[in-house]
């Protein structure tokens, strides 16, 4: 599967997960049988040659219906915000879906 991140950094140790309106560049990680596989960094989020089944965010706050349009599933990291903590939180599902 496909999820797609709002960072704030393309160094995959040390970015964080932000918010949509602070959004600095967009990770897209592909997971397979609980592993992180690839992940990639683009500074625009339709640029990816695969297209993202999800997109965390960091509140339900946040304005996501472009994303809903396009059929994705949104999910919520209310306390993750490194990439290794949103992956381990999504194989345990642990990520919130959206509250309305």
């Amino acid at each position: 599967m496909y999820i797609l991140l709002p960072m704030d950094s393309d160094n995959a140790e040390e970015a964080k997960l932000t918010k949509l309106e602070d959004v600095k560049i967009w990770a897209q990680l592909l997971i397979e049988e609980g592993k992180v596989v690839e992940t990639h960094f683009n500074i625009d989020k339709d640029g990816f040659a695969n297209f993202s089944e999800a997109v965390v965010v960091a509140n339900d706050n946040e304005y996501v219906w472009p994303f809903m349009e396009q059929s994705m599933m949104v999910l919520v990291a209310h306390t993750q915000r490194y990439i290794d903590d949103i992956v381990e939180a999504y194989l345990f599902k642990e990520l919130h879906d959206l509250a309305y």
